[in-house]
């Protein structure tokens, strides 16, 4: 199985393609900044360059040829204002839709955030500017790759995120409510959703939990 990830240098996707190139499948990570190669290397993944803030739908579509799958996992970072949430956190998820549908994948997986769906509600007053365009941008996305019917899409919604070592265990439903999530298992938990077909078509959201990853995985399926 091969696999491309957007933001490909992101902590969460690093992980990832370690994950994927350990258990023996090929993985590429598209990065902006051609500095960052030789991390995705010694994960790993094949280091595409583009930017995704300015590249076109077929140059993008043509480094996802021979692709099964794309997980976007980009974001503008927190030291980003509000404009950068927008072209990226927003339109570049929407431009790898396109570029899936383009190159004939259908397998589609987007990182998306807990409470995104907020984020196109009125934010009350004295919200944080910022955060709100943040999860305004979120769940845009979201809603512009859930209306494809060229796309199996999965979107993954994780509560707030640590760096502490992965426990290998999760609550994974379409609510969870909020808690927090090791960056490690939202890693494992994208490694299993790739391969759960049968995930295609759902919302969840992952916290820290009881649950072993697969067991979490297949239960989704299940249910």
């Amino acid at each position: 199985m091969r696999t491309v990830i957007a933001g490909g240098h992101g902590q969460i996707a690093l992980r990832l393609e370690r994950l994927l190139a350990a258990r023996g499948d090929e993985v590429a990570g598209i990065i902006r900044n051609p500095e960052h190669a030789e991390d995705l290397r010694a994960a790993g993944a094949e280091p595409v360059v583009c930017d995704l803030e300015s590249a076109s739908v077929d140059e993008v579509a043509a480094h996802l040829e021979g692709a099964d799958a794309v997980v976007f996992a980009a974001g503008a970072g927190p030291g980003s204002g509000a404009a950068r949430k927008e072209t990226v956190d927003r339109a570049a998820a929407v431009l790898l839709a396109d570029a899936a549908e383009r190159a004939g994948i259908r397998r589609y997986i987007i990182v998306s955030s807990m409470g995104a769906d907020a984020g196109l509600t009125e934010p009350p007053p004295g919200a944080d500017a910022v955060f709100t365009a943040y999860q305004r941008a979120k769940g845009a996305a979201d809603d512009a790759v859930r209306a494809r019917d060229g796309l199996d899409w999965t979107v993954l919604r994780p509560g707030r995120l640590t760096n502490d070592p992965g426990t290998g265990t999760v609550r994974l439903a379409e609510r969870t409510g909020r808690a927090e999530v090791t960056r490690d298992d939202v890693a494992a938990v994208l490694g299993a959703l790739l391969h759960a077909p049968g995930t295609a078509g759902k919302t969840l959201e992952l916290i820290g939990g009881d649950t072993p990853v697969d067991e979490a995985v297949g239960a989704v399926v299940l249910g």
